[in-house]
């Protein structure tokens, strides 16, 4: 999935306004303006489209972490290094923790978007890249996810999106 299309399911998800946005942008030391958002947030093709950088999209998720669950004591924002890739694992991982899901909040979300999964299949996308029983999560998974979290706060089907 590309980095524009997580930002605004998220977004959409979540039900954040514009204000919300940027105060979760500023709270990680990366002000941005409201032209840039609004940039980022169209979709692919469209006329003002900019592409979000995936070491954004991480900063944004760090800083969704921080408003839902409290920043951290002496802690300071990652910021990816260039041309890393921020993988679709990482996405899941730090929305799990923004939202505060246990296993079970995610098999729910994912079977909501009728996309089940097992146990053993989900914690294997939580293992360390070089773990033996590590899983790549895939876009469609991803997708999934986020619409089922979709129907768990808006209570709609995340396709609207």
């Amino acid at each position: 999935m590309i980095t524009n299309d997580v930002l605004r399911r998220v977004r959409y998800a979540l039900q954040l306004n514009d204000k919300k946005m940027l105060e979760i942008f500023a709270s990680v030391d990366n002000a941005i303006d409201e032209n840039y958002l609004h940039s980022i947030m169209e979709k692919e093709g469209e006329e003002n489209f900019v592409f979000c950088r995936d070491s954004l999209l991480s900063l944004f998720l760090d800083g969704l972490i921080n408003e839902k669950r409290g920043k951290k004591e002496g802690s300071s924002p990652v910021i990816l290094p260039a041309k890393a890739i921020l993988s679709n694992n990482d996405i899941l991982r730090k929305l799990r923790i923004a939202l505060n899901f246990k296993e079970d909040d995610m098999l729910n979300a994912l079977a909501s978007a009728e996309f089940p999964v097992s146990k053993s299949e989900l914690s294997a996308l939580f293992r360390k890249r070089d773990h033996r029983n590590y899983k790549e999560c895939g876009d469609q998974l991803l997708r999934n996810f986020l619409n089922g979290i979709t129907e768990r706060f808006r209570g709609t089907s995340g396709k609207d999106a």
